[in-house]
């Protein structure tokens, strides 16, 4: 090609502007009549759908030569088969350059499938390997510590997750120590980056859980946390591993292995950082609770005691009192036959007075015949000696007065 065929902007001193290089290009690429219609093969290495249509990326198994490519929307229902990670497919359509980006992909027209990608298969041989050894057993998990006071984690020092994680433990967790451990987490240096970083916490020893973080990213960047070396390292963790890699994926064989997988590295953080918030929330909680229960067993004892002591003082008092009570009882019975003999004896005593008294009763006398003599003056006449004729006498035989007077005396009464 000679100079004349070069643009305006190509030719002047020979300084070209990055458009006019891009135009040139472009108008090179797009004019070529074996690049309007070619058929490439290769593995499909990432795939993303959008609105307008599915971005893929084909990957040279040989070379690991990368090259984009896009199948519009209103293509897609016609195709036998859509781009997925780890296939190989041979892609028909044409090579495209995209000025703003300087960048050239192929426009599918057609998409047919060549098989499962080489890729994928060592892949999957890796991680049936791996879990016949047991390491994705979920009785191989270790617990998370529920209040670590020291975490390590393993990040690159530029990367968006460990911004992340900082935000994340700061806002939960104040103060809470960390030991950063930086690592190189995407691309072919990165495995042996990110074992080193490993070594390092275990060498350390402070730390009581770690967190892999990166971020996100399409599947070719995040291939490396599919390698055996980090899934190795994990497994010889001395404390348990959280992974925090990023959600636009697929599993990987470090989130099979870890002991906790979460999507994001601030989902990690949130997982491993109890939340300072709650945990104050929480004590509280357990604090009004701990009061209850002390008061509740307080009145418990409170209450025994109380019936202790009112049995220490009520009991033997009632024991006196019955003691007491039978004593009384035992006095009453005396003093009730004490005093029925007595009763017993003064009433036959009473009775020997009566009959003693009705025999020297003068009105019992009387009644045998006897009488009694009685002068004008009512006094009894107990001597004939003093009674002299024409006195005149009461005499009193049984019930009846008798009134007479004395006529005469009888001299050999009166010796008598």
């Amino acid at each position: 090609m000679g100079s004349s065929d070069l643009p305006p902007s190509m030719t002047d001193r020979g300084v070209v502007s990055v458009a006019g290089l891009t135009d040139y290009l472009k108008a090179l690429i797009e004019e070529d009549e074996q690049l309007a219609a070619i058929a490439i093969f290769g593995e499909v290495s990432s795939a993303n759908q959008s609105g307008s249509g599915l971005f893929f990326t084909l990957r040279d198994p040989e070379t690991d030569a990368k090259l984009n490519a896009v199948l519009w929307r209103y293509l897609m229902a016609e195709q036998p088969v859509l781009p997925q990670t780890g296939q190989q497919i041979l892609v028909l359509g044409k090579l495209q350059v995209y000025a703003p980006r300087s960048d050239y992909k192929i426009i599918a027209d057609r998409i047919l499938p060549l098989g499962d990608g080489l890729q994928a298969l060592k892949q999957q041989q890796v991680r049936d390997r791996l879990r016949a050894e047991g390491l994705f057993d979920a009785d191989r998990k270790r617990p998370l510590p529920s209040h670590p006071q020291t975490i390590g984690v393993i990040s690159s020092p530029q990367a968006a997750g460990w911004g992340d994680i900082q935000r994340t433990i700061a806002q939960r967790y104040p103060g809470l120590k960390i030991i950063f451990s930086p690592a190189i987490v995407q691309g072919d240096l990165a495995p042996a980056s990110i074992v080193q970083a490993f070594a390092r916490l275990k060498a350390d020893g402070r730390s009581q859980v770690t967190i892999l973080a990166r971020g996100g990213g399409s599947k070719e960047d995040l291939a490396a946390f599919d390698d055996e070396r980090i899934v190795r390292a994990i497994v010889e963790s001395p404390v348990p591993v959280v992974t925090g890699i990023g959600h636009q994926r697929d599993e990987s064989l470090a989130d099979l292995v870890a002991d906790w997988c979460a999507h994001t590295p601030t989902a990690a953080a949130e997982r491993v950082v109890p939340n300072l918030a709650d945990l104050v929330s929480e004590l509280q909680h357990q604090r009004s609770r701990l009061h209850r229960s002390s008061q509740a067993q307080l009145d418990r004892q409170r209450q025994r005691l109380d019936r202790g002591v009112a049995a220490s003082i009520v009991r033997p008092m009632q024991q006196r009192l019955d003691r007491e009570r039978t004593t009384i009882d035992g006095l009453s019975e005396r003093l009730r036959f004490a005093l029925r003999t007595r009763l017993d004896r003064e009433q036959r005593q009473c009775e020997a007075l009566g009959d003693r008294l009705a025999a020297i009763d003068p009105r019992a006398v009387l009644r045998r015949g006897y009488a009694l003599v009685r002068d004008g003056s009512g006094s009894i006449v107990r001597s004939a000696q003093t009674v002299t004729p024409g006195d005149r006498l009461a005499v009193q035989i049984g019930e009846v007065v008798v009134q007479v007077d004395v006529v005469a005396i009888d001299p050999k009464s009166r010796d008598a």
